[in-house]
């Protein structure tokens, strides 16, 4: 009988198989980046105060934008991500823009093989990370052990009240919790909705309290803890533009929370 692929194998592929299509896309915005537009919001900015200095670990980082955009402010950068093509380009990315950075291409639990003895003042990660972490324990023993004494973590995440929904958003379809692996596949991407890919995909729900225990858990201080009605990407089906160029969801509306932020400390 033939092995079935891992899921790493199958998320690997499918972030593989984004690469190009997200490099060419309005979404990522690559030459308006190349021209000094930073990738990285007014709500993370906002939460990581200046960067000059700090070395900075930036978990699951895909093709770099926000690597390189912390170390334009700065910042000393490695970046983390399981795609060896989305390593690649953030390589060739750094290198075309003159911005160093270091980049390491693993999966995130196997970090230590390749980062042994480093700490940081700053873990960061962003947008649609967790969801494809089977085990958050692990995940903040990680973030615990490559902090320094007194370093943080910020963290901005989607709701996970969000992955409860149907791609459509017209029904609940999973649950808040995690209650095992979710396999879909989907036709396109959100970066470009008609590229020509399909893949399959495992994912995970994690709720707020296994989040935020995960981090207790590691004797981590929560220290800010902020949820929001709106995302600052047009990522979803039925997006709807604010006034403010955020997006809610047409059929949820205000009423739903779409992304959250926490801060923690290493004591």
């Amino acid at each position: 009988m033939e092995a079935q692929p891992s899921y790493l194998d199958l998320n690997r592929a499918l972030w593989n198989a984004r690469t190009g299509p997200h490099l060419a896309s309005d979404f990522y915005a690559v030459e308006a980046f190349k021209a000094g537009r930073s990738s990285l919001n007014g709500l993370e900015l906002d939460l990581l105060g200046s960067v000059a200095g700090l070395r900075v670990l930036h978990l699951q980082c895909h093709f770099g934008q926000d690597s390189l955009s912390l170390a334009r402010l700065g910042a000393q950068v490695t970046g983390v991500d399981l795609s060896d093509e989305a390593i690649a380009a953030a390589r060739r990315l750094s290198a075309e823009l003159g911005v160093p950075a270091e980049f390491i291409c693993c999966d995130v639990y196997d970090l230590p093989a390749h980062l042994p003895d480093a700490q940081f003042d700053l873990v960061f990660t962003s947008y649609g990370v967790l969801g494809w972490l089977p085990d958050l324990t692990r995940w903040a023993a990680l973030v615990q052990r490559y902090l320094r004494p007194g370093g943080r973590l910020v963290l901005v995440e989607f709701h996970p009240v969000v992955w409860m929904f149907d791609n459509d958003f017209t029904h609940v379809q999973y649950s808040y919790f995690n209650a095992g692996p979710i396999e879909e596949t989907e036709v396109g991407t959100y970066a470009d909705t008609g590229a020509a890919i399909s893949n399959p995909s495992i994912t995970w729900n994690h709720g707020l309290g296994e989040v935020l225990g995960s981090l207790l858990g590691q004797g981590l201080r929560i220290e800010q803890f902020q949820e929001y009605d709106y995302s600052p990407y047009n990522c979803f089906a039925h997006a709807v533009a604010n006034p403010d160029g955020s997006y809610h969801i047409g059929p949820l509306g205000a009423k739903a929370p779409l992304v959250y932020a926490v801060v923690a400390r290493r004591p």
